[in-house]
């Protein structure tokens, strides 16, 4: 397997001049397009796919190829910024620092002020100067070169849905999707892929494209989703799966930012109301070799074996890996009967009932679709779960179940935990997670997932108030 530190997407601080110049170079352009930048955002991504980070000034970034100082415990935190000790990463040394460094092509205009601000990606170091084992990046990282070394070459893209909601809020209550000039509620836009419904939002979506073309991010247009206010953006298939993560990230970033401007909230929840659809992050993967060649269909345009192994580890995998796909109490509601959301661990073709799905496609774009985890998810972690799936499938002998007709919720496959203490245990009670992913990776994971359920079930909701407090 390939040394990490040699990653081309990394620039290392040691003494190869030429990742030096590069860096350089990537600020020399930068700053030549936008020569009136003032600070930069520096980013990290958490276990929760949100960035934590510092902004700095222009002057700052120069000395960036060095190298730039972070807490480890940026990786131990859960959903609320909340650090949690018991995980080991804040402890009896006085929470120590990493060195972090800056990630290749990913210093772009931030959505906030493209003119004077930009934002850059850092990845973090251990001690040793090896890739921080717990970082979710270097999780998949470590698993699509095991891919790699094989001769298997991942193609993914992603496809996020959110909402675009009124900052106006009732009490605990999700706000209510924007408002039409004369002031009713759009429950009449409740239309799936509506056009009409984009044109309704149409200066917004207008500046997040505006804004992903300015940054790089190759988004394929939006969709109207069956809820009010509820989009879907993809992002276009690429086979550097690390960058691939970084856009996804830096989307969601992007879409909360332009909301802000148009005095709106987008939300990324995975279940944001009672009676309408949740949001997901869906995976199309493709396996590619050497030569390019989709390695899903063999010479006469079957499915392969490596499809059919692919999809038996990916399944038999699946119920452990829950707790990264669904991170959260409230990405749990949103497993429910009737709405597209798969409930077992199956596979299907054209039909969007189940866990994973072979869309409708021609052989050059033939794919698997991994429909599973919620828009609130780690993109990094959910990749992770799919390629560590793949990983099992080859070394491994899990057959492949046969494959599903009409409704997936109905239909055979194991059970997919629907609370996050059962998916919790069963991520904990698995032995080939820790191989997959890293044992101190799991470890911290667990603890952290653990101590953010325990304090949400310690909080008395209003629901309980509202039951409860005439009655018991």
């Amino acid at each position: 397997m390939e040394n990490l530190a040699d990653s081309p997407a990394v620039f290392d601080p040691g003494p190869t001049v030429s990742r030096t110049s590069a860096f350089q170079r990537e600020v020399e352009a930068y700053l030549e397009r936008y020569p009136h930048t003032r600070q930069v955002d520096l980013l990290l991504t958490d276990l929760n796919g949100s960035f934590r980070g510092k902004r700095v000034a222009l002057s700052s970034v120069r000395h960036l190829r060095r190298g730039f100082y972070f807490p480890a415990s940026v990786y131990a935190m859960t959903v609320t910024g909340k650090t949690v000790a018991t995980a080991g990463l804040a402890g009896e040394d006085g929470e120590p620092d990493l060195l972090c460094l800056p990630l290749a092509g990913t210093l772009t205009p931030s959505a906030a002020d493209p003119t004077h601000c930009a934002q850059l990606q850092l990845t973090m170091r251990d001690r040793d100067g090896k890739p921080y084992d717990v970082e979710p990046r270097n999780v998949l990282n470590r698993l699509w070169q095991q891919l790699r070394v094989r001769g298997i070459f991942p193609v993914v893209a992603a496809e996020l849905e959110f909402y675009l909601v009124d900052r106006r809020r009732n009490g605990a209550q999700m706000p209510q999707p924007p408002r039409q000039p004369d002031g009713r509620q759009r429950e009449n836009q409740r239309q799936v892929y509506s056009l009409d419904r984009l044109d309704h939002y149409g200066a917004v979506l207008d500046d997040i494209a505006r804004l992903a073309r300015l940054q790089g991010l190759p988004t394929e247009g939006a969709v109207a989703e069956s809820a009010p206010g509820q989009f879907e953006i993809n992002l276009a298939h690429s086979d550097q799966v690390l960058h691939a993560c970084d856009q996804a990230l830096q989307l969601k970033r992007l879409v909360r930012r332009v909301a802000e401007q148009h005095r709106l909230t987008a939300t990324f929840m995975a279940k944001p109301y009672e009676a309408w659809t949740g949001s997901g992050l869906h995976i199309h993967l493709s396996l590619r070799d050497a030569a390019g060649n989709n390695g899903l269909l063999d010479s006469l345009g079957r499915p392969s074996p490596l499809m059919a192994r692919a999809i038996a580890g990916v399944l038999d995998l699946l119920p452990a890996s829950m707790a990264l796909l669904a991170p959260n109490v409230n990405a749990f509601r949103r497993f429910q009967p009737g709405g597209y959301v798969p409930l077992r661990a199956n596979w299907g073709v054209n039909n969007r009932t189940v866990a994973v799905r072979i869309p409708c496609s021609d052989a050059e774009n033939y794919r698997l679709e991994y429909r599973v985890a919620g828009a609130d998810a780690n993109p990094y972690l959910v990749v992770a779960a799919l390629l560590a799936g793949i990983v099992h499938g080859l070394d491994g002998n899990a057959p492949l179940p046969a494959r599903v007709r009409g409704d997936g919720a109905l239909a055979g496959g194991t059970p997919l935990p629907l609370r996050q203490c059962e998916a919790l245990a069963l991520f904990a009670d698995d032995v080939r997670l820790p191989a997959l992913l890293g044992e101190r990776f799991c470890r911290l994971f667990h603890t952290c997932k653990t101590a953010e359920l325990s304090e949400f079930e310690r909080r008395v909701t209003a629901t309980e108030i509202d039951w409860m407090l005439n009655n018991a």
